[in-house]
């Protein structure tokens, strides 16, 4: 049987977005109890309700969890994907896993696949685009199918789901406090994502850590060929002596950059990225990183939706789980 009216047509109705819709639906204390009223209201004129088809599928478990990660290529999901399958293993679970390559339709196609009620819940690191044009309407359509979502590793979204991510800016306060209680007043920045959630809490913990004492010099682009330029304007140009990447791009544009002007990596530049284990140590010389422990961030996660399905948290109120991170020195920050 088909609602009498979808999530999409009553958000057209009041002239609000899906989230506030479904938001105001769950009791989210984001939506004022006015705007609640006349969401709820609505919808009972309208005789609206989820899907019944997702609902009588939810009835009973699938024991299947959807996982939504946003970039193969990056050895840091392929371990976290690590983590959720060995914990999915010890709940009876399946994985299946959906790639979105960092694109909102492909993240769109996936969701709407997802509602379909064959998972009991989903993992999702929303991709960059969708954080960039920050439309998440697809993502609330999944709650609205009362399908629990646990947001992983890009958890600074204002979305109604319980999330699992690292302590972003206090690593990079506690990475830049390192330099400066080692005598270094000159501490750059350079970054390839600081126009996403994790990048800007990165650069958060970084401007923290200044405390205006020094002027923040950052190198931030999208684009290779910008961001080597602005890299070089800060090392080749002596305006450094130590340099925090918030990424993997930025971190090899760093040591490649040094390479070409032939800046010395310790002696000349202290550096430390936001690089994989498994990348940082065969670099010459060996970067030291941030180790984000990615495996018990992916067990974490799956753990926290199975206390959602298994009714251990408090309807309405959402858990976020926040992994501590680790400073790991090699070569690069040698003094």
């Amino acid at each position: 049987m088909k609602s009498k009216i979808t999530l999409k047509e009553l958000a057209k109705l009041l002239n609000v977005s899906v989230s506030t819709v479904s938001k105001a639906l769950h009791d989210s204390p984001e939506i004022s109890p006015k705007t609640a009223e006349r969401v709820k209201e609505l919808a009972t004129l309208h005789n609206y309700r989820p899907n019944p088809v997702a609902v009588n599928l939810k009835k009973s478990k699938t024991e299947t969890i959807g996982v939504v990660i946003p970039n193969i290529s990056n050895s840091f999901f392929a371990r976290v994907l690590s983590g959720m399958e060995a914990e999915a293993q010890k709940h009876g679970q399946q994985v299946i896993t959906y790639i979105s390559n960092e694109s909102i339709e492909r993240e769109k196609q996936i969701c709407d696949m997802l509602t379909s009620g064959f998972v009991d819940g989903v993992l999702i690191a929303v991709s960059e685009e969708t954080q960039k044009k920050q439309e998440y309407d697809h993502l609330f359509a999944l709650l609205d199918y009362d399908i629990p979502v646990v947001i992983y590793d890009r958890i600074n979204l204002g979305l109604p789901a319980d999330k699992v991510g690292v302590d972003d800016e206090k690593s990079f306060y506690d990475a830049t406090r390192y330099f400066k209680a080692k005598g270094l007043e000159k501490i750059g920045l350079a970054s390839a994502i600081h126009h996403v959630g994790i990048g800007k809490l990165r650069i958060k913990g970084y401007e923290k850590a200044l405390n205006n004492e020094y002027s923040a010099l950052m190198a931030t682009s999208t684009k290779p060929s910008e961001l080597k330029r602005k890299i070089k304007e800060l090392i080749a140009g002596k305006k450094v002596e130590a340099l925090l990447c918030t990424d993997f791009e930025s971190a090899i544009m760093a040591t490649r950059v040094a390479y070409e002007e032939k800046i010395k990596i310790p002696e000349d530049l202290k550096l430390i990225g936001y690089i994989s284990k498994d990348i940082a140590e065969f670099l010459t010389p060996s970067l030291s990183y941030i180790e984000q422990h990615p495996q018990e961030l992916g067990s974490t996660a799956v753990e926290v939706l199975n206390n959602r399905l298994d009714g251990k948290y408090e309807s309405g109120k959402f858990e976020e789980k926040i992994i501590s991170t680790t400073l790991m020195h090699l070569e690069s920050t040698r003094f």
